[in-house]
């Protein structure tokens, strides 16, 4: 148990390694491709893609979740053979069901242009992105078994490849394609995503043949199909549930870019510039806001579990600990990133993307996505406590409110609206998730560190914005005063936590008094 226990925490570790180098990867493709083709550019590279998650989230069916669990419990028993069934009975439903879809949405694409591109110079662009859902689906099965099989490595290398290939070439093709318009060049941004997951795949195949899968005599796909329907009952057991939030979020992804363009244009701006300010929100904002949450993400792939075991043997007292952990470690990584998005917003877009336009949604949306840093550990033990069911619900409650916010408030003050309303429909959802934790099994919180932590912030803001406005009438570069004006608050922060003894706060379940539910 103990081999297992530190196998998987390697894993968890070379996950949050491929994660953090992902998302500067991905970043820097942001800023240079966002430099090139303008917010515009970037605006119908948003509207394009939302089709996509919602045939993927359908073929995937929540298999590599399902894959993972029978792949695990099926290895420990040392039943290759029942390893391999698992594997050929989800490939062939994912492939059938991915090539199926793909196959209708080309067919359907002017209809569905028409029904969900409010600015139909995407068409092109989400052509080009079609075709990446059978591959996505491939690769979701493969990487299931590699997780069943705790072989995490081969996982994280395939994203960072996958990565690697995609930023050299989007530059490429977006370099060669924007002198014939903003639309060729959104396409070949998006063909760019297709051939590196089509790489990541092939890598993903040949480190399944490598790892030693062999066939038993006899054994054919034929043979596994045949006697697989007691396995597809098994998976579809544990994938169908988690398939309902997929869903959900995936009609609303892709019909989110209408709304917010209907709302503008209620508002009364014009297709273009509502184009070009969706790609402001979608394109320059949400990548800085979303870039701090891979370490939450990755912690909650693994408090799913610990809350899970937890539970099973009921010991209140480890749950607890685990949760009061992971809330820790959201508010420690999401209090300075929030002081830096806040303070330091229209200097970053500006220097990161040449918008400073784009700074204030980014200073609308950073103190309320703070919570972001919550929501995801929040729903990862809801999850490992057995209720999915409340994570559904909760995020329909809040995307609803979410979707009228946008309508109501967009129509009345524009992109700006549009941005407190998703802002809004952030804090429902988390707080959403917090109340059913509570009623659940009750949330023991020591109010005292959080006080700590807001201190912490506000002597980061106030040092950080002081140093920058200094360094800037002193006449230091721009790109230097944001750089060392943001490691002089960062500095503050950790002096302000080590003097607050905040660093020392154990995850240990406080008094009874602190206890919410």
């Amino acid at each position: 148990m103990a081999q297992s226990k530190q196998s998987f925490m390697r894993g968890t570790l070379a996950l949050s390694v491929a994660a953090f180098i992902n998302r500067i990867l991905g970043f820097i493709s942001g800023m240079f491709v966002a430099r090139v083709m303008g917010a515009e550019g970037i605006g119908i590279l948003m509207m394009a893609h939302p089709l996509v998650p919602l045939v993927i989230t359908i073929t995937e069916l929540g298999l590599p979740v399902a894959i993972s669990k029978l792949v695990a419990e099926a290895s420990a028993r040392g039943e290759r053979m029942r390893i391999r069934r698992i594997l050929h009975v989800s490939l062939a439903v994912t492939g059938v069901l991915s090539v199926t879809l793909t196959t209708i949405s080309l067919l359907g694409s002017h209809w569905i242009a028409s029904l969900l591109l409010s600015d139909q110079r995407a068409y092109y662009a989400m052509l080009a992105i079609t075709p990446i859902a059978p591959i996505v689906a491939v690769s979701a099965v493969l990487k299931g078994y590699f997780r069943g099989m705790q072989q995490m490595k081969t996982i994280a290398a395939s994203d960072v490849l996958e990565h690697t290939v995609q930023i050299a070439i989007v530059l490429a093709l977006v370099h060669l394609l924007m002198p014939y318009g903003v639309a060729y060049a959104a396409a070949g941004a998006m063909a760019a995503s297709v051939v590196s997951e089509a790489i990541s795949l092939l890598f993903l195949a040949v480190s399944y043949k490598a790892y030693g899968e062999r066939k038993a005599p006899g054994e054919t796909w034929g043979s596994h199909l045949k006697q697989g329907r007691s396995t597809l009952s098994e998976l579809l057991k544990i994938g169908l549930p988690t398939t309902g939030h997929g869903a959900i979020q995936s009609v609303y992804g892709a019909f989110q870019p209408l709304l917010i363009a209907t709302s503008l244009a209620m508002a009364g701006v014009s297709t273009a510039l509502a184009t070009k300010q969706f790609g402001l929100l979608a394109g320059y904002a949400f990548p800085l806001l979303f870039m701090p949450s891979f370490i939450t993400q990755s912690l909650s792939t693994a408090l799913v579990p610990a809350i899970g075991e937890a539970a099973a043997n009921k010991n209140g007292l480890l749950m607890h600990e685990r949760m009061n952990q992971a809330l820790r470690l959201g508010l420690l990584i999401g209090a300075p990133a929030t002081v830096i998005l806040f303070v330091w917003a229209t200097p970053l877009t500006t220097l990161i993307y040449g918008s400073p336009d784009a700074g204030l949604l980014l200073k609308i949306l950073a103190p309320m996505f703070f919570l972001h840093y919550f929501d995801a550990p929040l729903h990862a033990i809801l999850l490992g406590l057995g209720r999915a069911s409340a994570t559904l619900w909760n995020y329909v409650v809040a995307t609803a409110f979410k979707a009228v916010s946008i309508f109501v408030f967009g129509s009345q003050f524009g992109i700006v609206g549009v941005a407190f309303a998703i802002g809004i429909g952030i804090v429902i959802q988390t707080l959403l998730n917090f109340f059913s934790i509570s009623g659940s099994i009750g949330i023991y919180l020591s109010i005292q560190p959080y006080v700590k932590v807001g201190v912490c912030m506000s002597v980061m803001a106030l040092g950080g914005r002081t140093a920058f406005d200094y360094l800037t009438v002193r006449g230091l570069p721009p790109l230097w005063s944001v750089i060392v004006s943001i490691a002089a608050a960062l500095l503050l922060y950790f002096a302000a936590l080590m003097l607050t003894a905040t660093l020392r706060w154990r995850g240990s379940r406080p008094p009874i008094s602190s206890k919410f539910g």
